[in-house]
């Protein structure tokens, strides 16, 4: 018996081996690498992808956008839909529709066509953002899940450092085309393995769609974004299309409320607001959004628009960043799960975020490479220990039954923010460059001048609208060309540092909960157990007074189970 109970494998404290919590997020691991794969490998190589399609800066922002766009409003709806339905189907549903929209998105031939693609896999990558996490609920506890961001870290990075790196080598070797392909056969690997190692508990539950929600949400998005865009530059700012952009966008925000309000299944729980923890973990959500997908955007565009580098150059020049984002995520989760105490790396990571962004306001063609790695570590290790944490505590004090609606909120309102982030600054980057080539027309023109033969071409592509081959300009032009991308990417970044003060003063009035040993699936069956505990011992006491079992009211009970767990 002595010899049994030692050779039996340590359990965590989730009732499951290490073994098994291994096997069980393999598939998920894989299902995270595909996606971020498919993301990155494409992302060193945007500009020459927009140059060669004929797309002007405009349309290189809504490449970007677009994806986000449907990832923001598609997020809430898995997360719904993951309270509803089996959750393994959903995210191998997922998959599939990311992966077929890659590859499509490989065969366009004009930038319409290519947005239309990216569109279509944000719904998928939309799944598995919102997913992962609620998955990642079900069979790891908050205070186990630290020791297990190390996994996730080490995927974050061969996919953030080695995605940008082979997207560049492909582009350079074969061209871009390839890009969208090589997500394709680990998807089937994906699919195969969450097939075969994803075991969850079936929650069978009666099925209403908030289709009215999904309508209402989309319409306020998809017209805040499209007026963010263009104003300015197809029509004023104050003008008869933004009033009615702004003022559809709003209507169709209060009729979303509206319809949250009255629905029997909300798409995004209102009560959740209630929630401490929930409201200012979104505000925080969405100033690391805006700094995360911005920072990888724009940083890119900078190395080749501002550098004159090649995608392959890119890739490398941008390591430092997620250098430091991977460090960091590692490192306090490890620190988390150890200690259990996990504010002071939020705030800590906070301020790193807003030195990080303030640095990179300061950047110039010219700007010591050394120095611009600083600054893109910085910013990296901030969104490191503040991204996935954030998610973390909100998990830790919702209501086990909406595990899905809460972790989809956070993730949705981080993917909005970054959306709104990168379309804001994309703007303001399109105007300040427009602007700049303005100022600097005439000396442009002397450049050009001293080129010969070849300044005709020179001037036709820079006049064209379209984004230049920057690395490919004769010297002259170039670093003229280099020094207004520069001011332009640098004056965007500013854009963010507000947000990202927002994110501090949040994080800093968060309640300081401490994290639980349980999965979701644990809180589900204890809550359940109290329930019929004190249904049993309140409809024993009742038989003698009445002849007569009292019936308990189930919400009180199950609000009395959440919060003892």
């Amino acid at each position: 018996m002595a010899k049994s109970k030692a050779a039996a494998p340590a359990l965590t404290e989730s009732g499951m081996t290490q073994r098994q919590v291994l096997e069980a997020l393999s598939g998920l691991l894989l299902g995270m690498f595909v996606s971020m794969l498919a993301s990155t490998v494409v992302s060193t190589s945007l500009p020459v992808i927009v140059h060669d399609l004929g797309g002007d800066q405009a349309a290189f922002t809504w490449v970007i956008t677009a994806t986000l766009l449907t990832t923001a409003i598609s997020t809430p709806i898995w997360g719904k839909l993951a309270d509803l339905f089996d959750r393994k189907l959903l995210i191998q549903i997922a998959i599939a529709i990311f992966v077929l929209a890659t590859a499509a998105a490989g065969f366009a031939q004009d930038t319409s066509t290519l947005i239309a693609f990216r569109a279509v896999q944000g719904i998928g990558a939309g799944g598995l953002a919102a997913l992962s996490q609620i998955i990642m609920a079900d069979i790891i506890s908050p205070r186990e899940r630290g020791r297990y961001m190390g996994l996730f870290g080490a995927v974050m990075a061969l996919a953030t450092v080695g995605g940008p790196l082979l997207g560049g080598v492909i582009t350079d070797s074969f061209g871009w085309r390839w890009n969208f392909y090589i997500a394709i056969p680990f998807a089937i690997a994906a699919l195969v393995l969450l097939q075969m190692t994803l075991h969850l508990t079936r929650t069978k539950r009666k099925v209403h769609i908030d289709y009215l929600g999904i309508v209402f949400l989309s319409a306020a998005v998809s017209l805040l974004l499209i007026w963010i865009t263009n104003a300015g530059k197809d029509y004023d700012w104050w003008s008869t299309p933004s009033v009615l952009m702004v003022g559809g966008a709003l209507l169709a925000a209060v009729l979303f409320i509206i319809t949250e309000l009255r629905s029997r299944e909300p798409l995004i729980p209102l009560r959740m607001f209630r929630n401490r923890t929930f409201t200012l973990a979104v505000l925080a959500s969405i100033a690391t959004g805006i700094a995360m997908f911005g920072a990888s955007v724009f940083l890119s565009q900078y190395m080749q628009m501002a550098r004159g580098a090649t995608p392959t150059e890119a890739g490398l020049m941008t390591i430092p960043m997620i250098a430091g984002l991977l460090v960091a995520s590692i490192v306090v989760g490890q620190l988390i799960s150890r200690f259990g105490k996990w504010k002071g790396y939020l705030v800590v990571g906070s301020i790193l975020l807003i030195a990080g962004l303030w640095l990179l306001t300061t950047l110039h063609f010219d700007t010591n490479f050394v120095l611009v790695s600083i600054y893109m570590a910085l910013m990296g290790a901030g969104v490191g220990m503040t991204m996935q944490n954030l998610v973390l505590i909100v998990q830790n004090t919702a209501n086990p039954q909406e595990m899905g609606a809460a972790s989809s909120g956070v993730t949705f309102f981080r993917s909005l923010g970054g959306t709104l982030g990168v379309s804001v600054m994309g703007a303001a980057l399109a105007t300040t460059v427009a602007n700049l080539f303005v100022d600097s027309k005439e000396a442009l023109a002397a450049a050009i001048a001293a080129i010969g033969a070849e300044g005709a071409d020179v001037a036709a592509q820079l006049q064209s609208g379209a984004l230049p081959a920057v690395h490919a300009l004769p010297e002259t032009v170039r670093m003229i060309v280099e020094d207004i991308y520069a001011q332009g990417i640098a004056h965007s970044f500013l854009i963010a540092v507000p947000f990202a003060i927002l994110s501090l003063v949040a994080i800093c009035f968060l309640p300081n909960v401490p994290l639980n040993r349980m999965t979701t699936s644990e809180r589900i069956a204890a809550g359940e157990a109290d329930l019929a505990t004190v249904s049993t011992a309140q409809g024993m006491e009742s038989i003698p007074a009445t002849g007569t079992i009292s019936v308990v009211d189930a919400d009180a009970s199950a609000a009395a189970s959440d919060r003892r767990s």
